[in-house]
């Protein structure tokens, strides 16, 4: 059991609610404004549900991925994974990846037939759905996996922030807002930033394992700058939207993580040794999920 629960990689689960997080607050923010009823708990808990699923199974794609690409080696840094240790058998590593997608489709169905009843909206959300399951497999696992073409951070930027907030505030509240898109991208953009930190971190190894993330595109130099802008921008987009709302002292409670953001930067920027850049990936992502937290604690205090 412990072998599945590494390959699991539960610390990676709470960023996947992050967004889940912040669209369900917005949802119970707009309800206090309204005379509608919005939040739905039901909708909630299936969208975390499905959420967590989703990320096992990338996690769990992901293992079984890299060991067949060849990144997962003697090389890597940070833990030993399952499919590459010996650990769990390839064919049982596919057929958790099944029985996992196999879950995250039905829950994914339930939430978006609980959310929406059957109507057109409904078929749009199934197809987002498809493409989220086909995202958290095709991320390095396949042939031609994107992840392996720089395409990791758009990924992450559109299903942990965009698709993430805006499409959990519309299934608890069948209506969408421009303002949406503020926390949805700072959502995606800190998220983004969490792996660029795991792809600058393993830059030497991907290099050589032909793994063309956008950090070996584009050079460790300009992965800090590139990583500085996404944490700032992250960051400006929450504020942006508080400045635009600016009804409570409680919105800018998010701000308490601003110090942990600023000492994580410097010494990201300050870092010559790749590999020295393990423990920044739990402080980036801990401190993004509080974040999370508190903005939307933020949202429903205000």
């Amino acid at each position: 059991m412990k072998h599945w629960l590494s390959a699991f990689r539960l610390r990676t689960l709470p960023l996947a609610v992050s967004s889940i997080l912040v669209g369900s607050a917005m949802a119970a923010h707009v309800q206090k404004q309204s005379s509608y009823d919005l939040f739905s708990p039901a909708v909630l808990a299936l969208a975390l549900l499905t959420a967590v699923l989703l990320q096992i199974l990338s996690n769990l794609a992901n293992d079984l991925g890299d060991h067949q690409h060849g990144t997962d080696n003697k090389d890597r840094v940070g833990p030993q994974r399952a499919v590459q240790s010996g650990a769990i058998p390839v064919a049982a590593m596919k057929r958790a990846m099944t029985a996992c997608g196999t879950l995250a489709f039905l829950s994914g169905c339930v939430l978006i037939t609980v959310a929406l009843g059957f109507s057109a909206i409904t078929l749009v959300f199934l197809i987002l759905g498809l493409l989220a399951i086909g995202a958290a497999v095709k991320y390095t696992f396949g042939k031609n996996p994107y992840g392996y073409a720089g395409l990791g951070d758009v990924s992450v930027f559109l299903f942990f922030g965009i698709v993430g907030v805006c499409g959990t505030f519309y299934l608890h509240a069948r209506f969408f807002e421009w303002p949406l898109l503020l926390p949805a991208a700072g959502s995606g953009l800190l998220s983004a930033a969490v792996l660029n930190v795991n792809n600058m971190r393993d830059i030497m190894n991907d290099a050589a394992s032909g793994k063309r993330t956008l950090v070996v595109r584009m050079g460790s130099t300009n992965a800090k700058v590139y990583h500085v802008a996404l944490v700032i921008g992250g960051v400006l987009c929450l504020t942006s939207f508080i400045l635009l709302a600016n009804e409570s002292a409680w919105h800018w409670t998010f701000l308490i993580t601003l110090p942990a953001f600023f000492i994580h930067l410097k010494r990201v920027l300050s870092n010559t040794e790749p590999r020295l850049l393990d423990p920044q990936l739990k402080i980036l992502a801990l401190t993004t999920f509080l974040t999370a937290i508190l903005f939307s604690l933020g949202l429903i205090l205000a």
